[in-house]
């Protein structure tokens, strides 16, 4: 017990807190509001029967993501490590386990958000100039291809340019919201005209948008006062985040009805069409596509590097740890994580639509985990009960529990209303298996 409460890394985050509550509030904000949430309302919108449905199905994602949130919370401020999931799933579950996870965010999670976001930049390239009806999926090559190129050689992004990308994707949600409620008259009757409802798959899409939550919560060891500020920061950012996820889908229901919304490739550019015409539409393309290029350049070069700390762990994988010494960058875990990536954009040009097909890819693999995070804190609490917790989940059990639930009943749904992209999702994650063998017989 004494030395899980000395490593280095939590004396550090427990001594030194430099975030203020208003810090935490804008780190939390900029991480979840990302290029999906220009994608995702139409996705809601096709599988809701009525616009309550869609404005309930969204204030319920906030609702459901500040409950996580805390769960990760007490996680976070308890077992402070950079490897997140990776060492709540170890301590609570073991190697195996932790494998199976490092092995699935290589190979489904990192790099099918990866090219998901690719195919947003597509979809949005795609209004300013087309090559065709596989022109979302060549635009999501090419910014792959070149991308990663740039991280290999060292071309990376600063610190200024990703706040100024966020500012970008404020600076878009707000001018949609303002547009769209105020010029954007409906042309489509207000009766919905989407055949049927299923909720369970409006929601995988909905969390999709208020995901980084669980990213963000491990930032909670480094806050001022943590057992007043960690709360009130997470209750301010996912409040602020979901008040803007509510009025844009206003500003989309009220300009392009249920049906329009379920039936367009790019929605914020059909809305600003119908309030500005053509200029308004080329205008958010623009603003949109750069958006995107921004949270792709961060996940490109977070996710090899994720690889590169799983190479550290596993030998069988240490060809991932190989650097590029003139760039000082992990150019083998580049071109691993840039190979499955492009697969990845093949599976969704050949199933259906390739942003879709990516979220059904990763969705039952994400919540997998997701619930195995969250029983995780209660086998944690039963396991460690003298172990110093600066946050504690509030309602204990009843919070872990319904979180727990959520995620069970979404893992289902993820399973039951999606396509082959899922099987293939948890097909890759089962071929884990065999090299989880392989590991532990190198290692003995």
């Amino acid at each position: 017990m004494a030395q899980l409460l000395k490593s280095p890394t939590e004396k550090v985050l427990a001594t030194e807190p430099m975030l203020t509550l208003t810090d935490a509030i804008a780190i939390i904000v900029g991480i979840v509001i990302g290029a999906g949430i220009f994608e995702t309302p139409a996705l809601v919108a096709a599988n809701s029967g009525s616009s309550s449905i869609v404005i309930l199905t969204w204030l319920m994602g906030g609702i459901i993501s500040l409950i996580g949130a805390l769960c990760y919370a007490e996680l976070a401020t308890t077992y402070p490590h950079v490897g997140g999931n990776y060492e709540y799933l170890k301590r609570a579950f073991g190697q195996n386990i932790a494998f199976l996870f490092a092995w699935a965010r290589m190979t489904v999670i990192q790099t099918g958000s990866i090219a998901l976001l690719a195919f947003v930049f597509g979809d949005y390239a795609s209004q300013l100039l087309s090559f065709g009806s596989f022109s979302t999926s060549i635009y999501a090559v090419i910014a792959i291809v070149l991308l990663t190129s740039f991280n290999i050689l060292g071309v990376r992004q600063g610190k200024q340019i990703q706040n100024w990308l966020t500012v970008i994707t404020l600076l878009g949600l707000v001018t949609i919201i303002v547009l769209g409620l105020l010029f954007a008259a409906p042309t489509q009757p207000a009766q919905p005209t989407v055949a049927s409802s299923n909720w369970g798959s409006a929601m995988l899409f909905v969390l999709l948008s208020y995901g980084g939550w669980n990213e963000a919560a491990y930032i909670s060891a480094e806050i001022q006062h943590p057992r007043r500020n960690i709360a009130r920061s997470l209750l301010w950012s996912i409040g602020i985040i979901t008040a803007l996820y509510l009025l844009i889908n206003v500003a989309y229901l009220r300009g392009l009805g249920v049906s329009g919304m379920a039936q367009s490739s790019a929605i914020a550019a059909d809305l600003m069409r119908q309030a500005l015409g053509e200029p308004g539409a080329v205008l958010m393309s623009v603003l949109i596509a750069i958006t995107a290029l921004g949270s792709l350049n961060a996940s490109i070069f977070t996710g090899a590097r994720a690889n590169y700390a799983f190479s550290q762990d596993v030998p069988l994988f240490s060809f991932l740890g190989r650097w590029r010494t003139r760039s000082r960058t992990p150019m083998t875990g580049f071109l691993v994580q840039g190979a499955i990536t492009l697969l990845l954009i093949l599976l969704g040009t050949f199933t259906r639509n390739g942003f879709e097909a990516m979220v059904n890819y990763t969705a039952p693999v994400f919540w997998l985990f997701f619930l195995l995070s969250g029983i995780s804190l209660l086998i944690l609490r039963i396991r460690e009960p003298d172990r110093l917790r600066p946050f504690r989940v509030p309602f204990y059990p009843a919070t872990p529990l319904v979180f727990c639930a959520v995620c069970g009943y979404l893992l289902y749904s993820s399973l039951v209303y999606t396509g082959i992209s899922a099987v293939a999702g948890v097909i890759v994650v089962a071929l884990g298996v065999p090299f989880l063998y392989w590991s532990r017989s190198i290692r003995s």
